[in-house]
């Protein structure tokens, strides 16, 4: 039998009013890359950091006059945590068809452009990585356009 990933979960309620905490848990969460199992139900697997980090999310929470907990647990099914893990590999997916696009672009442009543009998407490369759990064939693609563009950047300087 497979060994299964435990799970962190936050449940969290805000009230509407002021918008502007759920505003930065939105944000805050997306950066950690969760998936939205539920209104109000984000999940990370759990490691320390990211138990750490819900943890600070969940803090957030209750300042601004909400409800938060956290829960550690297993998918119910071998489906179910397969299901957890392919939203979340998606979603970077996209961000990393994002930086592929943006660099064949930048490849288009004048060396000063195509360096500024090169230490954005190394940027966004280690934010997204950050938040990447389970790496799509995207990663690889990205990084390689990246690395590509600055082969390119190198070659016509």
């Amino acid at each position: 039998m497979a060994v299964r990933l435990k799970w962190v979960f936050l449940v969290y309620r805000l009230p509407r009013d002021p918008s502007t905490p759920r505003i930065a848990l939105w944000r805050r969460l997306r950066r950690l890359g969760v998936v939205q199992v539920a209104d109000g139900v984000v999940a990370l697997p759990l490691d320390a950091r990211t138990k750490e980090q819900l943890e600070w999310a969940a803090d957030e929470v209750v300042e601004a006059g909400g409800e938060a907990s956290l829960w550690v647990a297993e998918a119910g099914s071998a489906a179910q945590e397969r299901s957890l893990a392919e939203r979340m590999a998606g979603v970077v997916a996209q961000e990393y068809v994002a930086i592929m696009t943006a660099a064949e672009e930048a490849a288009q442009q004048t060396p000063a452009s195509r360096r500024r543009a090169l230490q954005r998407l190394r940027r966004e490369l280690r934010a997204i990585s950050g938040r990447d759990f389970f790496p799509p064939p995207e990663a690889a693609m990205a990084r390689r356009a990246v690395e590509g563009l600055g082969g390119a950047r190198e070659a016509s300087a």
